[in-house]
């Protein structure tokens, strides 16, 4: 069985992009959870993952770390799941979108930390954050436009595409971003999967605290 190691679910937002694609294409898993910034945090992960940092994969004498990587690895390890698009335009999208989450939106990943156990409407608003709100929604009508038509997520189906924009549907709720019609009913679309609901209720349940991450 693949062993999954991650951080903090209230906190972790690259943990959740493999955690979510798992679950979401029903790939049975074990979790090891690592509570982020203690003491033993670096020794207990540095068992598992030589980057020192969550999520890491394990898959017998296989160890991929870093989230697009394990979502890649997952895919091709689990081709008959259809995690990325089927068509070449589609997943070239599905792709290059997926890897810009991942380089990308400095600004909203420094001021927009992930906190699922707080709602905070009037806070992460800094120079360059509109700037990341805007392009995710453009990205978000683009793929949907373009090629959502079989189904309610960026390409119709589920994909690595969505489990990579997970944790930014969490950050546009617990700051309240006002969100135009076809990004506001994606991200409903994201927040009614049972997984995601999962990951919430569990990230609330946590009594860990990262003061680092959290506004007064």
């Amino acid at each position: 069985m693949l062993t999954l190691v991650i951080g903090n679910k209230n906190y972790s937002s690259w943990s959740l992009r493999p955690w979510l694609l798992l679950r979401q294409a029903q790939i049975p898993f074990r979790e090891i959870r690592i509570p982020l910034y203690a003491p033993t945090s670096k020794a207990q992960i540095l068992r598992y993952s030589p980057s020192g940092k969550v999520p890491a994969l394990i898959d017998g004498d296989v160890t991929v770390w870093e989230s697009l990587a394990i979502c890649e690895y997952v895919a091709e390890r689990f081709s008959d799941r259809g995690l990325w698009p089927a068509d070449p335009k589609a997943r070239a999208l599905a792709r290059a979108v997926s890897t810009e989450m991942h380089a990308g939106f400095a600004a909203l990943r420094t001021h927009m930390s992930m906190n699922c156990r707080r709602r905070l409407p009037d806070k992460g608003r800094a120079p360059g954050v509109q700037e990341d709100i805007d392009r995710i929604c453009a990205i978000w009508n683009e793929c949907r436009a373009r090629f959502g038509g079989d189904g309610p997520f960026l390409f119709g189906r589920f994909s690595v595409a969505d489990a990579m924009y997970a944790p930014v549907v969490l950050r546009f709720e617990t700051y309240v971003v006002p969100l135009d019609p076809v990004s506001r009913a994606y991200s409903d679309t994201m927040l009614a999967l049972a997984p995601l609901q999962e990951w919430i209720e569990a990230g609330r349940a946590e009594t860990e605290v990262i003061p680092a991450v959290e506004y007064d």
